[in-house]
């Protein structure tokens, strides 16, 4: 293996408690399965890991065990939080290679407004980490850093730190990956339903008032297991079943947030910008044609096209404040993922010198695809009329690195994991002639994804 080091010497970071230091070795290794490096994590990194691997696989990324969080309660300043805090944590690391880069990964809920409790209950309005052992895959190369954080070094600690790094590489790369059954659902049932589908009507009117142009409302749906399932299982089968979206798992204590999120929010490499404008959607067909045909009535529908161009306007707008030059295309095409297709536009753009990718993340969330139009409007309505809190779903979920890149993708077709239950979340954007049952059939489809990998049964 290719060893490479990267260490703090003496360089000292002011926090609020004391004075720390960042100490890191990054070493370069033969090809290893990113999913059993997770796996391997599972007895003594139980709660402490996550999983990140993006729409082009060209980057994945584990982390196991916590060198240091982030968290911020703040209903303004969270993301204003997260930044400062990770800009004074790496003020003084330096360097130029990717390969060394420490890397910060988490994510925002939805709305810190929001007071129902539920499942979610614990849960930060922001939750940030870095991992004690971090592995990177970039294209063919693969490096896991191992991170120390303290007052100061103490040779002996790292030691113990690097040597439980071969260990978990020796387990990642000698024991055989293990093949999960999907997890058994010994019953289900979807709360809030009735609740749901009064909200529809009650939304569609405000709307008609002209209170409101467009309100996003979600619902979840709820799975019991025959037994607790483990976060390597569902990771496994959203890796098998879910190639072609962004695939995330991020635990909390005994929680474990994941998805197979279609959309970007933002990536930023090189102070260059691109997001992704993701509204309207429609079915996957049993056929080609069928599919062809599906995929034209929704280019052609006025109703999902009016909803897509809300979300480009409210992007092109953040873009157009941030970015020196950007470019928009002048229509959608089809984004087609295995069982739904969007309608999808991409957006780029070069940053201007004080934008940074944090800023980019509170200046979008929510879209208009999550959250409505205009924007305040529709999350107090969200508040009043959705009996539910979202939790994470649906809000920026992602990375950052010391030099500023990073992607968030937004965090839908998610559930939350806690042991013998799974909470599965989908919504729809709600405008005047919306009708409660098409709405409901809507999110039928846009749960597939988790259901298929839970073991759930499928509407067809």
């Amino acid at each position: 293996m290719n060893r490479k080091l990267s260490t703090t010497t003496g360089d000292q970071i002011e926090t609020e408690k004391s004075t720390l230091q960042f100490f890191s070795e990054t070493i370069e290794v033969n090809r290893l399965s990113a999913l059993a490096f997770f796996e391997a994590g599972e007895e003594f990194f139980a709660g402490q890991r996550y999983y990140w691997q993006n729409r082009e696989k060209t980057f994945t990324l584990v982390g196991l065990g916590h060198a240091y969080t982030i968290t911020s309660q703040s209903e303004k300043q969270r993301f204003d939080d997260v930044e400062q805090q990770w800009k004074k944590l790496t003020q003084h690391v330096v360097t130029n290679d990717q390969a060394l880069q420490p890397i910060l990964f988490g994510g925002f809920t939805f709305d810190p407004e929001n007071g129902v409790t539920g499942e979610w209950e614990g849960i930060p309005q922001a939750f940030f980490a870095v991992a004690t052992y971090q592995l990177v895959m970039r294209n063919d190369h693969v490096y896991i850093s191992t991170n120390y954080i303290a007052e100061q070094e103490n040779p002996q600690v790292f030691e113990q730190l690097c040597k439980k790094r071969d260990e978990l590489m020796h387990t990642a790369q000698v024991k055989a990956l293990k093949t999960y059954s999907k997890p058994q659902v010994k019953s289900s049932f979807e709360p809030y339903k009735e609740e749901y589908l009064e909200s529809i009507k009650q939304v569609t009117s405000l709307i008609r008032q002209k209170e409101a142009d467009k309100v996003v409302i979600a619902r979840s749906l709820a799975l019991q297991f025959e037994e607790a399932v483990s976060s390597p299982n569902v990771l496994s089968q959203i890796i098998l079943e879910q190639p072609e979206s962004y695939l995330f798992g991020l635990e909390y204590q005994d929680k474990l947030f994941f998805g197979a999120s279609p959309e970007r929010l933002v990536k930023v490499e090189d102070s260059y910008a691109y997001s992704s404008c993701v509204a309207g959607s429609v079915k996957r067909g049993k056929t080609a044609e069928e599919d062809e045909k599906l995929g034209q009535s929704l280019l052609n529908d006025a109703k999902n096209r009016s909803e897509h161009q809300y979300v480009v306007d409210m992007i092109g707008n953040t873009f157009k404040e941030n970015c020196s030059s950007y470019d928009i295309p002048s229509q959608p095409k089809l984004l087609k993922i295995r069982d739904i297709q969007h309608l999808f536009t991409p957006v780029e753009g070069q940053l201007k010198n004080n934008a940074t990718i944090l800023q980019l993340v509170k200046t979008l969330h929510p879209t208009p695809a999550l959250g409505g139009v205009p924007r305040n409007r529709a999350m107090e309505v969200i508040r009043a009329y959705e009996p539910m809190n979202r939790g994470y779903y649906a809000a920026p979920i992602g990375w950052l690195d010391a030099e500023g890149n990073g992607e968030f993708a937004v965090a839908i077709r998610s559930a939350l994991l806690l042991q013998d239950k799974a909470f599965l979340y989908a919504g729809g954007g709600i405008v005047a002639d919306s009708e409660p049952q098409s709405e409901y059939e809507e999110t039928l489809v846009k749960f597939r994804p988790m259901i298929r990998a839970l073991g759930g049964q499928l509407h067809e």
